[in-house]
């Protein structure tokens, strides 16, 4: 059976961040992947949006490590030569109903120290988006886009700089923990492990459950599906991300636009809940649905302009009609297996987040606890 001190399993975005956290610290890494590429699940089919930190609960592990992983990336994007647009976000009300939430919104961004948003009217909006409808909004000047695969490919040559190996085509099958280490049982072999982070993503709560872990410390997986449909035929409308204010009781943000790097726009995510993490066909029968909802804010898109484009899931911990869960990692004080952490419910803001969830990831190895 072949050692190594730490195994990654899954070369998505956190993983990647993960393993070269713990390289960099001088630690041997080795990363299970089971494409054969970097970030062919989750983390290349979202929206690349770089996120202020805007929504998520007060003191919330999502709050916390995106406001920090906000400021981390664009310095990294910086020295690394990652593209990247810091475009700015408008949340727009498109209903007087909706007002009063436009003044919640800045509070809790406030209160998780995003201190920048500035409360518009209808003039102000019209001036910097003239094709919005809407009825007040906020400017979030520090929400941008990045190009997420060159983000990955950034993080994966610091991690490989720094002695850290990718195995791809390499799916973990199984796992049990022994008195001296982990053992991954790979596609490839055994694997024994001094410490083994689980970063799978949407098979992370599967992977979790291989292992002597009492069920009850571990949440229950779910898919929640988001869908996107491209702009074509007419020129992109918009400067801006544009998001509508989110619905109360649901699984997103609500239809928004984003363009990315290359200057396109798309409209996304919804949310469909399915089954299983395989579902990856844009049905265009939801076409009406994205017409619909876009056209709230903004009322010139044509017939015809929408196209399906592609579709993500979101690795959830929480259901239909639960509250969002807050981001989950688990180490060997939470179910007992020295060595073995996992990295639950990483969906959105993950990628914003990644690098402040894998220092937390760090201390909570050499520390026991965040």
């Amino acid at each position: 059976m072949q050692r190594v001190e730490c195994a990654v399993i899954g070369g998505g975005v956190v993983g990647l961040a993960v393993a070269r956290a713990l390289a960099q610290a001088g630690r041997e890494v080795i990363v299970l992947e089971r494409e054969y590429a970097i970030g062919m699940i989750t983390s290349s089919r979202n929206s690349e949006v770089i996120h202020a930190g805007i929504y998520y609960p007060t003191g919330s592990l999502k709050a916390r490590a995106c406001v920090e992983g906000r400021d981390q990336l664009y310095k990294y994007c910086d020295v690394h030569g990652v593209p990247y647009k810091r475009t700015g976000k408008l949340i727009v009300a498109t209903d007087e109903s909706q007002l009063p939430q436009l003044n919640d919104i800045q509070a809790k961004a406030r209160a998780n120290g995003v201190m920048d948003l500035e409360i518009l009217n209808v003039e102000q909006l019209r001036e910097l988006e003239p094709e919005v409808s809407c009825v007040g909004g906020l400017l979030s000047p520090s929400t941008g886009v990045l190009d997420s695969h060159a983000f990955m490919l950034a993080l994966q040559g610091d991690a490989e700089d720094s002695g850290a190996f990718i195995a791809f085509q390499t799916e973990v099958t199984g796992g049990k923990s022994t008195p001296e280490h982990v053992v991954l049982e790979t596609s490839a072999g055994e694997l024994g492990c001094d410490i083994v982070v689980n970063t799978a993503g949407l098979h992370a709560p599967g992977i979790a459950s291989m292992f002597s872990t009492p069920s009850t410390s571990i949440p229950k997986g779910f898919f929640a599906k988001g869908n996107y449909y491209k702009l074509e035929g007419q020129r992109t409308p918009f400067n801006h991300l544009v998001y509508p204010v989110p619905e109360p009781n649901t699984a997103g943000l609500g239809v928004h636009a984003t363009i990315d790097i290359g200057g396109s726009c798309r409209f996304g995510p919804d949310v469909e809940w399915v089954e299983g993490p395989d579902a990856y066909d844009v049905d265009p029968a939801r076409a009406d649905a994205f017409y619909a909802a876009v056209r709230r804010y903004w009322p010139g898109l044509q017939d015809g302009a929408l196209v399906p484009d592609y579709a993500g899931i979101r690795p959830k911990i929480s259901g239909p009609g639960d509250a969002a869960a807050d981001f989950c990692l688990l180490g060997p004080r939470d179910h007992g297996t020295p060595g073995l952490y996992h990295m639950l419910g990483i969906e959105s803001p993950g990628l914003t987040s990644s690098m402040a969830l894998a220092d937390r990831m760090v201390v909570l190895i050499d520390h026991g606890a965040l």
